[in-house]
């Protein structure tokens, strides 16, 4: 189990000594080398135990679940400083909060017109 991606999915295969860990801290504390980096990795899925590759040169929202069992492994990480606080992820813009819609504003003294209606 990692102490540093406590929620890890996946582990991965460092390209240069053939083993297998939860993170590249893991690789980086366990190793006396440094973690050759490379476009293709080869993960294992932790729900389903299964091996697969990806090329993070073409990698696509839908690359983010094991081919296999479906498990969504690429998910906020949680570490030992984020444990046990909330968490409030935002995605695109800033301008997705505003409130876009045109309020009605009003001068002191003036109201909108009522229609009457007759029956």
């Amino acid at each position: 189990m990692c102490k540093h991606i406590l929620n890890a999915q996946v582990a991965i295969r460092a390209p240069c000594c053939k083993k297998w860990f939860d993170c590249p801290e893991c690789h980086k504390e366990k190793s006396d080398h440094e973690l050759m980096k490379t476009w293709e990795i080869a993960f294992a899925c932790k729900k389903c135990k299964k091996v697969f590759r990806k090329d993070m040169r073409d990698f696509e929202e839908s690359d983010e679940y094991c081919p296999h069992c479906d498990n969504h492994f690429v998910v906020p990480m949680k570490t030992r400083a984020t444990e046990g606080q909330l968490m409030i992820q935002i995605e695109g813009d800033s301008n997705m909060m505003r409130d876009e819609r045109e309020k009605q504003r009003h001068k002191p003294g003036e109201m909108d017109e009522i229609p009457i209606f007759q029956q």
